[in-house]
Formats: structure tokens, sequence, C-alpha cells
């Protein structure tokens, strides 16, 4: 399957697609964990649809296989439809395997690739990094997000991660990097302030985190928001998007304030580990909310009670509708196969 725009294109089609919230769409296995569970990948697609996401990351954060990494991307890219984008998570194990996963995500019919970094990659400088970075741009005719963070390691080489020098080279060097997902030294703000300064009117900013985009994007102009944690707000956050592209700050202002008992209870939790997203909590806190649930193959975090009762009475709190099902269900998911 073709992408929908030419390599030479790829920032203006960007441009006008990456308007709106892109939510994380995890990976389902059957209940006999040898296989995708399709039907869950195409309910959670569908979910995100219909909760006004325009856009959805296939998670490659987990033990699957590349075929079946890539059965999922192709399922979601089905149920899809052109209705939202799907986001190839280029987080393999080596630059080789990426390159492979890539192609295969190019395949499947991937829209966008964001752009991680291998847990064995060890950088000794910010040329290493450029190094590794271009030859996964240069091997894709996707559209590429660049995503500064702290999870990668880079901080020994500059606090803001992927420093403002080194994005300017990529963003010269690779025509099809289409935006950067400015988290570089969290939990500060800087790094994302400086990017959005010189690179905003090249390549599309996103501001990933709820608690700043909403806030930020009253100030200075956002129009991403992703990929990211919301489905755990169900449609919450594509609406307040709206409200803050309309400019109904002070709605949008209230409603940020409305979720504040949900936004404590997803901060209480063990959200990451060493640089590892807490995926199992991830998928249970979509499940509260429409979504697929259902079974992750190990090696993966367990998922305690206690965390289960404070996610679900935030949502509460927040008059955000958790669903009424027990959470039993979470673990078989609702299209077992």
């Amino acid at each position: 399957m073709m992408a929908r725009y030419h390599r030479n294109e790829a920032r203006e089609w960007a441009r006008e697609h990456m308007n709106g919230v892109a939510n994380v769409t995890i990976p389902t296995m059957t209940s006999d964990f040898k296989r995708i569970n399709t039907k869950a990948a195409r309910h959670d697609v569908e979910t995100a649809i219909n909760h006004g996401f325009v856009g959805t990351l296939a998670c490659s954060e987990h033990a699957i296989t590349l075929a079946q990494y890539a059965e999922f991307t192709r399922a979601m890219v089905e149920q899809a439809d052109g209705r939202i984008m799907v986001i190839h998570h280029a987080v393999f194990n080596s630059l080789e395997e990426n390159i492979e996963a890539v192609k295969l995500a190019e395949e499947a019919g991937a829209d966008l690739v964001l752009l991680g970094y291998p847990p064995f990659f060890h950088p000794k400088s910010l040329d290493d990094v450029y190094a590794y970075t271009k030859a996964l741009c240069d091997s894709t005719r996707l559209g590429v997000i660049l995503f500064p963070v702290p999870a990668w390691g880079f901080g020994s080489l500059h606090p803001a991660d992927i420093p403002l020098p080194l994005l300017r080279r990529l963003v010269d060097d690779c025509p099809n990097v289409v935006s950067i997902k400015a988290e570089g030294g969290m939990p500060h703000i800087m790094s994302a302030i400086e990017v959005h300064r010189e690179f905003h009117k090249e390549v599309v900013i996103s501001s990933p985190l709820e608690y700043e985009y909403v806030p930020l994007a009253q100030v200075i102009p956002i129009p991403f928001c992703g990929t990211n944690y919301s489905a755990y707000y169900g449609p919450w956050l594509p609406r307040v998007h709206k409200l803050i592209q309309a400019g109904k700050f002070d709605e949008a202002t209230q409603a940020w304030y409305q979720v504040d008992p949900a936004r404590k209870a997803f901060g209480s939790v063990p959200m990451a580990m060493s640089g590892l997203i807490n995926r199992t909590i991830w998928k249970y806190q979509a499940w509260l909310q429409g979504y697929n649930g259902g079974p992750i193959p190990q090696p993966t975090p367990r998922l305690h009670g206690r965390d289960m009762a404070a996610l679900r009475r935030g949502l509460e709190a927040a008059g955000l509708a958790p669903t009424s099902d027990p959470d039993e269900v979470f673990f078989i998911g609702r299209n077992p196969e």
C-alpha cells in the first residue's frame, strides 16, 4: 500500500492532517497468546475515531515479532480507511531492525513515523544521534516525527536531550521530517518553547502532554497534541482541542480544571520504570473508556487492584464516566479470540 503523499510533499501533507489529538493503540493478543487479535485492533481504532482523535500510534514496545507488528498495523490501517492517521512506532531493537520495521509499516499503509531509539543504542556524541536519525529518515518515504525526550538517555549529552542545533541539522537535511514531538528536558518546558520558536513555521510542533498543551496552546499556536495517553480521558481532549482552536480559552481552562481528579489519579500510579512506560496501565486506562483491553504478552508489568481502583475513582470524580464493567473483564478484553 502506498503512502497518501510523495516524500517531497510530506511536510505539506502533515501540516494539513496533523491538526487535532492522537492517542496510542496497544496490541492485544489472542487468549492463547499465539496471534495478534485483529478484532481488538479494529475495535480500538473505531473507538478512537468515535472519540474524535485524528491519529493513533501503533505501539511497538511489546514482546511481539515484526510479523505480528505488521499484522497489527495492517488491521489498524484497514479499519481506519483514511479516517484517522496510523502512526508507526519506530522503537525496535537496532537501526537495522527499525529500517526493516518501517518498510513493513509502509507496506501496511502507515501514514507517519514516530522515531524513537533502542535501549541498547548508547551514543557517545550528538553526531551519533544525528547519524542514527538520518539513516532512519533516509530509509523511508513516510513523514517522520522527531522525538526529544529524557527516556532515550541523551541528557548526558545535552539537557534538552536533542538540542536545537542537532534538530536544525535534521530538519535541514531530512526533507521528510514533518514534526517534532517536543518533550525534551522534561519536566521543564524550556526545550518545548525553544523548539516551537525555532521550527513552528517549518514543521508541526506537537505538545503531547495534556496538562502542558491546554495552557501553552492558549498563548502560542500548537496544532497537534500527540501521541499520548489521552484515551484515558475518552473524547475529552479532542473536544478541548477544538475549543482551543476556536479561541474559547475560558471553556478550555474550565475543562482542564474539571479533569484534575483524573489527572492526579493518573500521576499516582506507577507509569514508568527506568524509561519504559507501563503499557499495561495505559491499556487498562483506555479500557475504562470503552477500548478493548485484553492480553499483552510477557514480559509486561502486572496490574494491581489498588491502581485500577485509583484510576476508576479519578474518572468518576472528574465526571468522565468510566465503564461499569467489572475489572476482571479487562483481562479478557471486549473482543476475545
